[in-house]
């Protein structure tokens, strides 16, 4: 799966979309100013997730970006007077990207894979653990600098870094600011994998593709299962193994799945 070349650059950004089999590549497109959201790029990227789980041929997304990083964060100008006005920039209805369950907005139900590089401040570590999977070239340089702009992170960082990486941890990077690399974000569970830059979007795609090849309705019940442990508790998750799986072992993938073991060939999963 090669991704094709980029297309032309509006000047406020844009969020394209290449369909590569069951995967849905959505590019950020602004590199000229370090790929820095606007709000018409917000909108975009919440029409785009919103696309990945509407649509029932497409199985994973993967998140990443054009030009030399993945993002400096948002571009103030633009998105400042949304926030004075306390405005958000996606419409009511679609998935929200950073998922955080917010009234109005649609939480995902597919996985989505983030290949992150470069630059990736504020906004961008926001969207990276709001996803599933994150791979991080070996040059990135994270920063959640909101306190250095004499705003807070509303994407999600104060909640999920110190999920992932214990509450000290978390606030010496949100309350300094500072910047930290590739080692330090996999030290703290806020990517799964480092490669050398230039390689990870090549290992998100492999990985998306592993994913893709698994029956879609037993991916999509398992991050289902495994986030409802992490917001709600292993045992309120439990609670729904009988019935998800006998849901699961009625499907026809179900099927599927012992007839490729039978045969001792791979199976062909339709999503049904």
């Amino acid at each position: 799966m090669t991704p094709s070349p980029a297309p032309q650059i509006h000047p406020e950004g844009s969020i394209d979309c290449e369909v590569l089999e069951h995967v849905l590549l959505i590019s950020i497109n602004r590199p000229a100013k370090r790929n820095g959201f606007t709000p018409k790029m917000f909108r975009e990227l919440a029409q785009a997730y919103t696309r990945l789980d509407d649509d029932p041929a497409l199985r994973v997304g993967v998140l990443h970006a054009m030009g030399e990083h993945f993002t400096a964060g948002l571009d103030l100008p633009s998105i400042a007077p949304l926030m004075r006005r306390g405005e958000k920039a996606i419409p009511f209805g679609l998935v929200e990207p950073t998922d955080l369950g917010t009234p109005g907005y649609r939480r995902r139900t597919k996985p989505m894979l983030v290949a992150v590089k470069g630059i990736t401040y504020t906004l961008g570590i926001e969207l990276m653990l709001a996803a599933d999977i994150v791979i991080a070239a070996d040059n990135c340089r994270f920063s959640q600098l909101e306190v250095k702009r004499g705003i807070m992170a509303t994407g999600g960082a104060t909640l999920r870094m110190a999920e992932r990486a214990g509450l000290g941890n978390a606030l010496l990077h949100l309350l300094t600011g500072d910047e930290f690399g590739s080692v330090e974000a996999l030290r703290l569970n806020f990517v799964q994998k480092v490669v050398p830059a230039g390689q990870e979007l090549d290992e998100a795609l492999r990985l998306a593709q592993a994913i893709a090849a698994q029956a879609p309705l037993a991916v999509v019940a398992t991050r289902r299962s495994a986030l409802k442990a992490v917001e709600h508790g292993p045992l309120v998750a439990m609670q729904e193994f009988i019935e998800v799986q006998q849901r699961l072992a009625n499907s026809e993938d179900a099927a599927e799945g012992v007839r490729s073991f039978i045969e001792k060939r791979p199976a062909r999963f339709s999503g049904s």
